[in-house]
Formats: C-alpha cells, sequence, structure tokens
C-alpha cells in the first residue's frame, strides 16, 4: 500500500504567513519579501512530508488567503469593481479577500462562508455574464515546479469543476450549466499543462459530491468530467471527496474514466457499504480516507487495520490517505512544551499523521497483531486518565423535557421586555468584542508567564473596560458590552474555566486568511466550578444606567470551536457544556444583568451535509441545547444570540426554535440575503442582520449603512429591527471603530427621524 495525504496547512507552524501578510497589509514589508516567507513555508513542508515517506504529496494547497479564491484568479472570475482598481495582482487578490478603500477606490470583500461543515471560512466568487472563463494564471504550474526543483514529485491539487461550478455566486443571467464548455476547456487545459510539466497524478477535489444531488447535478458533473477527462494523455487524474459518502453518485464516479477515487470512511457513513455492495472499478486506485484530518485524537490502527484488510481481501489497489485536508488541524505536537505525555500520547496534530500513514502502511503488510507499533496503540485506547465524572454524567442523566422550555412564551416576554428596557426604536449595540490592541495583549501575556499580578491585570482590564463603556456613551449606542479585554478567544476563555479542558501552546489552526484559532481539546465530562465573567460584567454595569450585555459562548459553539472527545456522542458533550453556561447565565441574573448575550455563531458548523440526517443527527439536540442554557430565566431577562458566516436560510424555522429574544446575523458580505427567508418564515424573534462587515478594514459611510437598513425595513418590521455590526470588532483598529460605529448610530439616528 501506498500513503497520501489531501492538503496541508499552510501558515507556518508558528504562523509565519499570518505575521508577514499583516506586516504587508500595514506596508512594513514588500511583496517580494512576503513572497519569500511563503517560498520558504511551502519549502519546509514539503521536505517534511518527503521525509516521512509520504507517497503522495500535495502541491497548490498552499494559499495566500483561500483556495476557493486562488481558483478564481486562476480562472479570470475577477469582477471589474477589483480590476477596475489598477492594483498589483497581489494586492487586487487581496482586495477581493478583505475590501479596499483608499486612493484607488472603496470596494467591499467578497461574501465569505464555512467550508461544509467546518470551521474554515471560504471566499466565495461572483462571475458576471462579462466575465470570460479561462483558464490564465500559473499559481499551479510555478508551485509543482518549485517542489520539482527540490526534488519533491508533487500531485498538484485543484478544487474540482463541479464544486467549483456550485459554489460560485452568478451575478448575471448565466447558471452554471452556461459555463460548462468554458469550465471543460479550461480545466483540460490545465491538465494538458500539468502533463507537459512531468505531473503524474492531479486531483480534484470534489466535495460537493457528498451533498444530496439531484438528478440535473448528476448530469452537469457527468458532463463536465466526461469532457476533462477525455483530453488526459499523460497525466493521471484523482477524483478525491470529503465531508461524507458518495451515496448518490458512486455509480457515476465509478464509471468514469478517473485513475483514482478518493473516499472518506471516516465521516462517510456509507462508504464502506458503497464499496463492499457494488465493488470498486477494476484498474483504479482507491485513496481510503481511514486516518481523521478533522480531528487530533490519534488513529485505532485495529479497526482502521481491520477495514483496510477487508479493503485488500476485496483485491481493492488502496492508497492509505487522509479524510480530509489536514488544514483543519494544528502542526505539530513538538511546539507543546506543557501538556503531559500521558495526554499528548493521545494526540496527532499533522506532522504526527504523516508518522500514522507510514506506521499504518507498514503494519499492513506484515502480521500486524504482534508489531511494537501495533501493540502501543491499543494500549493508548484502554486508558483514559481523568476523563470521567460521574457527577456531571447524573446531572445530564436528569435533564427532563421542561428544561428545554422557557416560560412565558416569547409574545409575553417581548411585552415585558419592552417595557423593562425601554428602549427607542432600532436600538443600536455590538456583537460583543472591542479591539483587543497591542498594549491589552501584552497585559494578558505579562500576566500569563508571571510578569505582573492578578491586582495589576484587573486594574488594567477595568481601566480599559471604563474608557470602553465611556467610547460607547459618547457614540451613543443603546445596549453597551464591556470589550471583553480579558478574553483571549470566545471559546478558550470559557475552556479554560472548565473542568475536562486541556490546553496547548501554539496548536493554532487557520480559520480564514490571517485569522487563526487555537481550540481547546475536550479531554474528559465538563464542568464548571464557579462564576467566570459576572465580575467583569457587573464592574461594566456599575460604570452606565444604560443595559450592559452579559457576554457568553453558547455551549453548541464552544463544542464545535473545540476538538471534541471520540468515546462520547457529541450531543452528551453539548448538554454537558450547556449545563455549565446555564450556571452561569443564572448568576449574571441573580447580579442584575438584564440583558444576556449567548452567541452561537458556529451553530451550522457541524450541521449533516444531507438534509435527511439533519434533524435526527444534529438539529434536535443542537437547539436543546441552547435551549437549555436560558430556559431558567425570568421573562424581565433579556436573552440574545449571535450567529455569524454560515448559510442560515434553510436552517431559518430551526434558529427561530431556539426561542431567544433578538438574534443578530452576518449579512453585511452576503447582501442581506437572508431578509427574505426571516419574512416567509414569519420570524418571530427580534433580528440584528449585520449593516456593515467587521473583517474589512473598510469605515462604512452613514449612507451605505442607511441603504442597508431601508432593505432590512422592507422584510423586518421597525419594532424588530435592531441595528449591529455583523460580528465581533476585536480584530478592528480603534480608529475605524469609532468612525464606523458613529456612522451605525447616525444612521439609526435617521432612521428614527424618519420612522417618527
Amino acid at each position: 500500500m501506498r500513503t497520501s495525504v489531501i492538503g496541508y496547512p499552510r501558515v507556518g507552524a508558528l504562523r509565519e504567513l499570518k505575521f508577514a501578510t499583516e506586516k504587508y497589509f500595514r506596508k512594513e514589508i514588500s511583496a517580494d519579501e512576503l513572497q519569500s516567507t511563503a517560498k520558504d513555508i511551502r519549502k519546509s513542508q514539503w521536505l517534511v512530508q518527503k521525509v516521512s515517506d509520504l507517497d503522495f504529496i500535495p502541491s497548490n494547497d498552499f494559499s495566500f488567503y483561500d483556495n476557493m479564491l486562488d481558483t478564481a484568479v486562476l480562472f479570470n472570475i475577477i469582477p471589474n469593481r477589483y480590476s477596475d482598481l489598477g492594483l498589483s495582482a497581489l494586492d487586487t487578490y487581496f482586495a477581493m479577500a478583505r475590501g479596499y478603500q483608499g486612493e484607488a477606490g472603496d470596494v467591499k470583500a467578497l461574501a465569505m462562508k464555512k467550508w461544509f461543515n467546518t470551521n474554515y471560512h471560504y471566499m466565495v466568487p461572483e462571475i458576471d455574464d462579462s466575465i470570460e472563463l479561462k483558464l490564465t494564471g500559473t499559481k499551479p504550474f510555478d508551485e509543482f515546479a518549485e517542489a520539482k526543483a527540490l526534488g519533491v514529485q508533487t500531485k498538484p491539487v485543484l478544487i474540482g469543476a463541479f464544486t467549483f461550478l456550485k459554489l460560485l455566486r452568478y451575478m448575471g443571467t448565466k447558471t452554471a450549466e452556461d459555463y460548462t464548455e468554458a469550465v471543460i476547456n479550461a480545466y483540460s487545459g490545465l491538465l494538458g499543462r500539468f502533463g507537459s510539466a512531468g505531473a503524474e497524478w492531479v486531483q480534484f477535489d470534489e466535495p460537493y459530491l457528498v451533498y444530496d444531488l439531484a438528478e440535473k447535478d448528476i448530469a452537469l458533473f457527468e458532463k463536465l468530467y466526461s469532457g476533462i477527462l477525455s483530453s488526459k494523455k499523460k497525466v493521471k487524474v484523482l477524483l478525491q471527496t470529503y465531508f461524507g459518502d458518495l451515496r448518490d453518485c458512486y455509480g457515476s464516479v465509478s464509471s468514469l474514466d478517473f485513475d483514482g477515487i478518493g473516499l472518506d470512511f471516516t465521516e462517510g457513513n456509507k462508504t464502506f457499504e458503497l464499496v463492499t455492495e457494488n465493488g470498486f472499478a477494476n484498474g483504479k486506485l482507491l485513496f481510503a480516507g481511514v486516518v481523521n484530518g478533522k480531528n487530533i485524537w490519534k488513529n485505532n490502527y485495529k479497526t482502521t487495520l481491520s477495514l483496510l484488510t477487508e479493503l485488500k481481501a476485496k483485491g481493492i489497489d488502496t492508497v492509505i490517505s487522509t479524510s480530509c485536508s489536514l488544514l483543519h488541524v494544528p502542526y505539530t505536537l513538538k511546539n507543546e512544551t506543557k501538556l503531559p505525555k500521558k495526554y499528548t500520547g493521545h494526540f496527532a496534530f499533522a506532522e504526527e499523521k504523516l508518522l500514522e500513514l507510514a506506521e499504518l502502511k507498514e503494519l499492513s503488510e506484515c502480521d500486524y497483531t504482534n508489531a511494537g507499533a501495533f501493540k502501543v496503540n491499543a494500549a493508548l485506547f484502554e486508558s483514559r486518565p481523568d476523563c470521567f465524572d460521574p457527577a456531571v454524567q447524573e446531572r445530564v442523566a436528569k435533564i427532563n423535557d421542561s428544561d428545554f422550555t422557557r416560560l412565558p412564551e416569547f409574545s409575553a416576554r417581548e411585552t415585558v421586555q419592552k417595557k423593562e428596557f425601554d428602549l427607542p426604536v432600532f436600538p443600536t449595540t455590538t456583537i460583543g468584542s472591542f479591539p483587543q490592541t497591542a498594549d491589552v495583549k501584552a497585559n494578558r501575556t505579562a500576566f500569563r508567564n508571571g510578569g505582573i499580578s492578578v491586582e495589576q491585570y484587573v486594574e488594567f482590564n477595568r481601566k480599559k473596560i471604563s474608557e470602553c463603556v465611556e467610547l460607547q456613551e459618547e457614540i451613543g449606542l443603546d445596549v453597551l458590552v464591556h470589550g471583553e479585554f480579558e478574553r483571549n478567544d470566545m471559546v478558550e476563555y470559557f475552556g479554560e474555566q472548565l473542568n475536562g479542558y486541556l490546553f496547548t501552546e501554539k496548536a493554532w489552526v487557520q480559520s480564514y486568511g490571517t485569522r487563526c484559532v487555537k481550540p481547546p481539546l475536550i479531554w474528559g465530562d465538563i464542568s464548571r466550578d464557579k462564576p467566570m465573567t459576572v465580575e467583569w460584567s457587573l464592574y461594566a454595569q456599575s460604570l452606565t444606567k444604560k443595559p450592559m450585555k452579559g457576554m457568553l459562548t453558547g455551549p453548541v459553539t464552544i463544542l464545535n470551536w473545540s476538538f471534541p472527545r471520540e468515546d462520547i456522542s457529541l450531543k452528551e458533550s453539548a448538554y454537558q457544556i450547556a449545563l455549565a453556561i446555564r450556571d452561569e447565565v443564572l448568576d449574571l441574573e441573580a447580579n442584575g444583568i438584564r440583558i444576556i448575550q449567548v452567541d452561537e455563531a458556529a451553530l451550522r458548523e457541524k450541521l449533516p451535509l444531507r438534509k435527511s440526517d439533519w434533524y435526527s443527527e444534529y438539529l434536535d439536540w443542537a437547539i436543546s441545547a441552547f435551549r437549555l442554557v436560558h430556559s431558567g430565566v425570568k421573562a424581565e431577562t433579556q436573552i440574545h444570540t449571535h450567529m455569524c458566516y454560515s448559510e442560515f436560510t434553510d436552517i431559518i424555522k430551526a434558529i427561530d426554535n431556539m426561542d431567544a429574544d433578538v438574534i443578530t446575523f452576518e449579512a453585511s458580505r452576503s447582501d442581506l440575503l437572508i431578509l427574505d427567508s426571516l419574512k416567509e418564515s414569519d420570524f418571530k424573534t427580534e433580528a440584528g442582520p449585520g449593516v456593515y462587515d467587521i473583517h474589512s478594514p473598510r469605515v462604512p459611510s452613514v449612507q451605505e449603512i442607511k441603504t442597508a437598513l431601508d432593505k432590512m425595513l422592507e422584510k423586518i418590521s421597525p419594532e424588530k429591527l435592531w441595528i449591529n455590526p455583523d460580528c465581533g470588532l476585536k480584530t478592528r483598529g480603534i480608529a475605524e471603530t469609532t468612525a464606523s460605529l458613529k456612522n451605525l448610530v447616525e444612521a439609526a439616528k435617521e432612521l428614527r427621524n424618519e420612522n417618527s
């Protein structure tokens, strides 16, 4: 057997690309210096994979921002508003990713969405009727040649033609079918160039195939690849799928002239059944995704080798592969110096997964039951120290149906709260965090390293909170926040105060562009010993007569933005976390905090890709976990939640069923498309679709915000509309934040005058 990975992390083991790119944005380094950093990262990663004896090493999995955006540029899909800026190719690329505001013009960024069921965000390319889709870029060929010059033969990786067409945003009259011939020509030209360059394999990623597919989807897929594959001569083509199984199109995929087919045996519930019951085409390689690319637990060799043995017995020529790109896990455990071996021995990050692939290859070729590596691995699954808490398990077992229901019902609460808060029409607020400036980060680092006392740490944060409250009152916001200066991350902050979590030092994972997160590890049963946020919220409330929101992260987001356990169900973990956050909600309420926001930014993240599994496998318990958090509060207490950068329109009724009082959405990058769904579903919850994009350095004008609000009022009644940015402000600077919020408040005032 041979081994393969679908893709590798790309920000650098110590986030070198992030820091270099941000320096470039600040004009502190040149484009050549940024390119040099990128080249060093690619070189080190190719050599790490080569040394591990990996047989199929990917190239073109690197990106300065996102691979979907790379593919759009490769095929000339650059909207005129970006090309008309007259910037360099690199700066045009970044304008599409981040927006641009300067001498050359003022443009918003492309929309950003979650990549299938992960916490990675991709840029949504736009294509209009004036754009000629054709192969114009050179990035994949350049990086293939770059690796080859280092003595590394790679398989170039690209977003497949079908997935690319399905994820494009069509801005004109043309549809995906209208671009079929152009796409076939572009991908055929790509295969021809790789053949001439000496590539042996090219990998086309087609994760969209694991969705529910209609007959016309399958027909489009077949037409695309019948055309593309007819042109392959010198190069072999691997169709790579992940995040699920191919139950709707297994026959179609098998019948086409692919040389290899990559299937996910980790998340693909029916993959093994499809292969064993329908067979696997002779002459093709099966790239079996048996090493989990989305979680950090060691592979269970006994289970994996048993599966590989069955495939071998059926005469299937198999390559041992990861289930998806390793983009979704940290680089290496080598940078973790504080976690005891009794814990780290159970984990495998990207580099360690290369070792697992090598060991699985070796074990698959011998009587593995007596092999040392097999015995060491088996011992790990017999011992899980410090993992179980009977008190937590008993509390979860005692949850009953009434614990998921808040009384009185929404309409009665809404009347009570209108009287309680007496807010103006179109109340203004922010999502939670304020800019995390260099001094804020330095204060937190000094405290962690023992450089300052608790008293000094608290005094600094109180000063920042005071300044933040004063700024919000000066701006004129109606509902205030404390700014979250004590928080490193919206999940890590809570995890550090909960039992059952482990934390890393440098286990960074890319979320989007230069934004990296360090997901905590759920090791054992989760519980809360003491209040986590009450002291900060109370201090902030003491500084103002305006309502101060208590800010919490919801149980589903805490779960989805952590690396979860694999020995218990996600539902069990979610309920454990929900009970801990419920205790915090009740403590905030008991201490006089009257508005509490429980963010569920990642609600959709683990939603099954097939609609038939939505409720039975996820939404039933995910929505219930949120309701469990707030069902015990009084009618006078207003519960907010927030969601960002996902598709919400198809689960809007489930979101309404969360029974929050107010919900804020990311909406600015998607041109407020969610508004139609809110109106069509008769959405009862008060709503604040974001009026401007905080992931861009642009400052929106009053008129721009006002235009967005006018669109909102076509779909949302005035008494239910809140006005807010589309996400937290921690990544922004103070000057742009202040200017943007002043414009937001001014737009609200104008709207009130017009509707008075």
